[in-house]
C-alpha cells in the first residue's frame, strides 16, 4: 500500500528547513540546482510577458524565487499540501515580488484551478505522487485549461523508464548518487520512502499526455538518471 495524502503532508510538514534552501533543499534528486535554473530560464524566455505563475507543490517556494530573478513582480499562486511549507513559501516569495501572492493549501488532484487564469504552471516534485491513468490525464488537462493561450509548464520530476533493464540500470545509477553523497544508510532511507510514496511515470508517457490534453509544443531540457526536467507549450 501506497502512502496516503495525510501521511505524505506530515512528512513534508516536518522537513521546511530542508526545503527553504535553493541549492541543497532537494538533495535527493539529482542536479537539482542545474534542473531549477533550466526551468526558470525556459520559462522567462518561452514566456516572456508572464502575469502570473502558479506553483504546484511549491515546497517552500524555491522555483517561484528562481522565476522571479528573471522575471520579476510577477503575481504567484502558491498551492502546496503542507501548510508549514506555504507559511515559509509565502513568507520568502512576498518579500521577493510586488505582485500577488496567493496561497492554497489542498491536492492538485482536487483543486481547480482558474481557466485561462496563470502564464505559467512550475511543477517541481510533485507530480510523481499521481496514482491512477485517470489523475495523471484529469490533473495535465487541468493544467491545459489554467494556462492561458501561449502559456507553458514546467517541470522537474522523478521519471520511470520505459524499459524495465534500463529502470534497473537507472536505479543502480540514483543509489550510487546516494551512497555516495550521504551514505549507504541514506540511500536506503531515500529508496524506502520512495517506495511507499512515489508512483512516477516515464518521460515518454508525460511528454504523449502533454500532446493528448492540448499542448501543441514539447520540450526537453534535461535528463541524468532517473530524474528529467520538461516543458509543454499551450499556442
Amino acid at each position: 500500500m501506497k502512502s496516503s495524502v495525510e501521511e505524505i503532508r506530515q512528512r513534508f510538514d516536518a522537513d521546511v528547513e530542508r526545503f527553504s534552501n535553493l541549492e541543497t533543499g532537494q538533495s535527493a534528486t539529482v542536479d537539482a540546482p542545474l534542473a531549477m535554473a533550466l526551468v526558470a530560464q525556459a520559462a522567462a524566455v518561452v514566456t516572456p510577458n508572464a502575469k502570473h505563475v502558479i506553483d504546484v507543490g511549491c515546497g517552500a517556494g524555491n522555483y517561484s524565487l528562481k522565476l522571479l530573478q528573471l522575471i520579476p513582480n510577477l503575481d504567484v499562486t502558491l498551492i502546496d499540501l503542507s501548510q508549514p511549507m506555504l507559511d515559509r513559501a509565502v513568507e520568502r516569495v512576498s518579500r521577493a515580488t510586488n505582485g500577488t501572492v496567493t496561497a492554497i493549501q489542498g491536492d492538485i488532484r482536487e483543486i481547480e484551478l482558474p481557466e485561462s487564469g496563470c502564464d505559467i504552471v512550475l511543477a517541481s516534485a510533485v507530480l510523481h505522487h499521481l496514482r491512477s491513468d485517470a489523475e495523471w490525464q484529469n490533473v495535465f488537462a487541468a493544467f491545459c485549461r489554467g494556462l492561458r493561450t501561449g502559456g507553458s509548464i514546467w517541470i522537474f520530476d522523478l521519471i520511470e523508464s520505459s524499459l524495465k533493464s534500463v529502470q534497473s540500470l537507472m536505479w543502480q545509477r540514483y543509489g550510487e548518487y546516494l551512497a555516495n553523497f550521504k551514505g549507504a544508510a541514506w540511500r536506503d532511507e531515500v529508496f524506502a520512502y520512495v517506495d511507499r510514496e512515489d508512483t512516477p511515470r516515464s518521460l515518454v508517457f508525460q511528454l504523449d499526455l502533454l500532446r493528448s490534453v492540448g499542448f501543441q509544443q514539447v520540450e526537453i531540457l534535461h535528463k541524468n538518471s532517473c530524474f528529467a526536467a520538461f516543458g509543454a507549450v499551450k499556442s
